[in-house]
């Protein structure tokens, strides 16, 4: 164990962070072997994991280090070292469409407040910056800046994107994505969420379960709502149940809103005899109308139909009966972009850095087992 530096002016993590450097020059750390972890480190340096952790996370701004999730930290080459980015000071949280009222949604509240909690603990400024759109779309000229992006959900950030990639921009995006640009991204794991609601509602004895989609049809959805859709029919699938496209309504709007839910109940109540015993709602905008409509129809929530939502907005849990949804742990979006702007891997790698978020299933009043 290595007793504290005598030099008390100097902080722990620097001494860390100056030792480390001076054993990676010399040769005493392998190229292809994992760097002792913050726990390990916080030991040898009788210090904190957080002054270790911070250490770490200085080596890797400073291009001497990498992190690979799940394996470790390692030493960069000296190439890649001299050609390594300056030492990121600033993220960016970029949005070119997004309203103040949109940025108060818990999907993007819950992200904002992990990201600024995982920059303040890196010893990173972190600000919220307000792009324009189309050709105007355009970065802060920051040298010592990375960007998380909030992209389009269809192809109108694409060429923004693949000029930003070209100049070496560090990014990652998060919502929307584009795989085939090979830009890091992190986002909910929708087809997952969109299983867990209608697999809740299946397991309950609901055969008849319908959903409400936001799109202008069933073959014109954006990556979010195509892949909740498509959780949902594996959910059928996996109960031997027919998928049927009368239990399945699309609504068409700019944006959410109450009345989507209200009139897409009614709209699956009036096409068959035979309506659903439940209805997935895939946001919980729309649950607050459908929760309505079945009031005006004179249905008792649950004991004739079960409703579920999707995103756990705080006024769900307020709502009568309180709402059954999906939370999209959206703070773990945060979380897991910022750990991949501050601990990229160097420029000569060709993996592409990606995470899918599962999202939780929360059981409120607004469900009930058929029959009972």
């Amino acid at each position: 164990m290595i007793n504290r530096m005598s030099d008390k002016s100097v902080p722990m993590y620097q001494h860390i962070i100056d030792d480390m450097k001076s054993k990676i020059k010399s040769g005493e750390f392998e190229m292809d072997k994992p760097l002792p972890n913050q726990i390990d480190l916080a030991k040898i340096y009788n210090t904190s994991e957080i002054t270790s952790r911070r250490a770490l996370a200085e080596l890797v701004k400073e291009g001497y280090i990498y992190r690979i999730r799940g394996k470790g930290s390692f030493i960069t080459d000296g190439e890649s070292r001299e050609s390594s980015p300056s030492a990121i000071r600033t993220v960016y949280f970029v949005y070119n469409d997004l309203t103040v009222d949109v940025l108060n949604h818990r999907y993007w509240s819950d992200m904002l407040e992990s990201m600024k909690e995982e920059c303040d603990e890196n010893g990173v400024n972190f600000y919220i910056w307000a792009s324009g759109t189309g050709e105007n779309y355009v970065l802060p000229e920051d040298p010592h800046a990375a960007y998380v992006l909030v992209t389009a959900p269809y192809n109108s950030d694409q060429p923004s994107l693949e000029r930003w990639k070209n100049e070496g921009k560090r990014m990652v995006t998060v919502q929307f994505y584009y795989p085939h640009l090979s830009i890091p991204y992190v986002i909910a794991d929708n087809l997952t969420g969109g299983f867990l609601a209608t697999q809740h509602l299946l397991s309950l004895g609901h055969k008849r379960t319908g959903i409400i989609l936001t799109g202008q049809s069933m073959l014109d959805l954006n990556q979010e709502f195509s892949l909740r859709l498509q959780g949902y029919r594996l959910a059928l699938q996996q109960h031997q149940i027919p998928f049927d496209p009368e239990l399945v309504c699309v609504m068409d709007g700019p944006f959410e809103n109450v009345n989507m839910g209200y009139e897409g109940f009614k709209q699956l109540y009036k096409r068959t005899d035979n309506p659903p015993t439940a209805v997935f709602v895939t946001s919980d905008i729309k649950a607050m109308g459908a929760l309505k409509a079945a009031q005006d129809m004179g249905l008792n929530v649950p004991n004739d139909v079960s409703i579920v939502g999707y995103d756990d907005l705080r006024i769900s849990s307020f709502t009568y009966p309180h709402l059954t949804t999906i939370n999209q742990n959206t703070a773990q979006i945060g979380r897991r972009a910022i750990e991949i702007l501050l601990n990229e891997i160097p420029k000569n790698s060709n993996l592409l850095v990606k995470d899918e978020i599962v999202p939780k299933l929360i059981v409120r009043n607004t469900t009930r087992a058929l029959g009972v």
